[in-house]
């Protein structure tokens, strides 16, 4: 298994050998859980306690551009060459779906920007972002055999 640079969606059988190869690869990883929610406070929340955040975000601020240049912040304060973010269990909760759609655009952006030398004082992070879109209404999450 490879681990590339950016954003990429995956299946839920896949996280397994991600995880595996980032850890043969020394690379840290932070995972995401939301319990298959995405409104804004729980991607905050989940966000607050496994990402690295600078400057620090209080519990009652919830703004996405601020949530963005935390994560950025903090992500890039680390000194790591390489990061890795899973979020196994991602989908689209209905009434929340443009939260949804904000917070995939923050961790692609950060994955982004973080990797451009200019942005980062010639101290670029390759960041690598899996998203596994948790099983909905009648579908079965994977088991393993």
């Amino acid at each position: 298994m490879v681990i590339d640079r950016g954003f990429h969606e995956v299946s839920g059988t896949d996280i397994p050998g991600i995880l595996d190869e980032a850890a043969r690869q020394g690379v840290a990883v932070f995972t995401l859980s939301t319990a298959g929610q995405t409104d804004k406070e729980t991607f905050f929340g989940a966000v607050r306690e496994t990402l690295p955040l600078d400057p620090p975000l209080g519990t009652s601020r919830m703004v996405w551009d601020a949530l963005s240049d935390s994560v950025w912040g903090g992500l890039h304060k680390l000194k790591s060459p390489r990061v890795v973010i899973i979020w196994p269990d991602a989908r689209p909760v209905a009434g929340a779906e443009g939260d949804f759609w904000i917070a995939l655009d923050i961790l692609r952006d950060v994955a982004e920007s973080l990797a451009e030398a200019r942005c980062t004082s010639e101290r670029p992070t390759q960041v690598s972002v899996y998203i596994a879109p948790a099983p909905t209404g009648g579908e079965t999450a994977p088991t393993e055999g």
